[in-house]
């Protein structure tokens, strides 16, 4: 039995739950864990000096429970209730190999997770277009004005400032405005290619 551990990072309404849900819908014995799971309550969450939540960084998280569930998965994926239903035009000897997805915004800042991926994906979006997407969504607790400019933007920049400073990161970068056609498909051939690597 082999596994793949697949990291669908990078900035908030890139896109990231869609492409790992169409993903899981292609790809033989496919599960997800989703970074939002692991969101500390909001009562634990510190809040700044401008009343902002700081729920951008790392310690909104508990990412020691992110990385045990990772790993739980990974010594018995089979036990994970993922369903192994035949996904087109992949053959009888990928029955064997089980793919997890890890999809959340901050995945490849935790040094711990570091070991554990096959492959880093992370998508991007342009200033405007992120703040356009994010200002049609509902969050719990709300965004508050000045919420996105304060605090999201600024973390997803910083984080990912630390990414690209980090030489010894193999990244792949998706630019999160192409169609989601195009986004699934070059991942989708990309994982099929290393699945091909883990059968020889």
């Amino acid at each position: 039995m082999k596994v793949l551990v697949i990291g669908l990072g990078g900035v908030t309404n890139g896109g990231k739950t869609t492409l790992a849900e169409k993903l899981k819908n292609m790809l033989p014995n496919c599960d997800i864990i989703s970074q939002d799971d692991f969101f500390k309550p909001e009562t634990e969450v510190e809040t700044d000096e401008r009343g902002f939540k700081l729920y951008d960084v790392l310690d909104a998280l508990y990412m020691d429970e992110m990385v045990a569930s990772i790993r739980n998965w990974m010594k018995n994926p089979a036990s994970s209730g993922v369903v192994t239903e035949e996904p087109q035009n992949t053959c009888d000897n990928l029955k064997n190999v089980y793919i997890l997805i890890v999809e959340g915004f901050l995945l490849y800042n935790y040094e711990p997770l570091n070991e554990l991926w096959n492959r880093r994906y992370f998508l991007t979006l342009p200033y405007e277009e992120c703040k356009r997407r994010r200002s049609t969504r509902v969050y719990q607790p709300a965004d508050t004005p000045g919420y996105f400019d304060g605090h999201v933007w600024p973390m997803y920049l910083k984080y990912k400032s630390e990414l690209e400073e980090n030489a010894s990161m193999q990244v792949d970068y998706l630019d999160g405005t192409k169609s989601q056609e195009e986004l699934l498909s070059y991942v989708y051939r990309d994982i099929i290619q290393e699945l091909n690597k883990l059968r020889e």
